[in-house]
């Protein structure tokens, strides 16, 4: 497989760079990694982006995750190795991701209510910020067919 063309963030002077603080800022909210490469690695492979999923992979496991916990990131609700903070991340990002699925009402106040449960407000901001990031780099590697490796190790 061959990308289409260079990551358009790459491509457009600062736009990386502006994502990267982003990603510094998010870093800063006080959610743990390991939950970050979780809501990074569910969203990415709802949306099918090999490149997220690989690169997230690798991540997570730099993080600490088990190969169990990592390997049953698709089936998470119905695994048992998952806190219950975990899974709040995990629902938020599939709601966040799956947007078109909850017909004007994309993130339910029961699964809010279940965040808030488990994370302050800066750790909810990190958390929306962390899942619409992962969102956009997955539409940018889908749009350009970015191969899984060949860029993220």
């Amino acid at each position: 497989m061959q990308a289409r063309m260079k990551n358009p963030a790459m491509i457009l002077p600062d736009a990386m760079q502006s994502i990267q603080g982003l990603i510094k800022a998010v870093g800063k909210g006080g959610v743990p990694q390991q939950i970050l490469e979780l809501a990074h690695l569910r969203a990415s492979q709802i949306n099918g982006c090999s490149v997220c999923v690989y690169g997230g992979s690798h991540s997570a496991r730099k993080a600490g995750l088990s190969d169990e916990r990592l390997w049953s990131v698709s089936a998470w609700r119905e695994a048992p190795f998952y806190s219950d903070a975990e899974r709040a991340a995990l629902a938020l990002a599939e709601a966040m991701t799956r947007l078109s699925d909850h017909s004007g009402d994309a993130v339910p106040d029961e699964l809010w209510d279940e965040v808030a449960d488990h994370y302050d407000e800066q750790q909810i901001a990190a958390l929306i910020l962390w899942i619409a990031t992962t969102n956009l780099f997955n539409r940018l590697n889908a749009t350009v067919k970015e191969p899984a490796g060949a860029t993220w190790s």
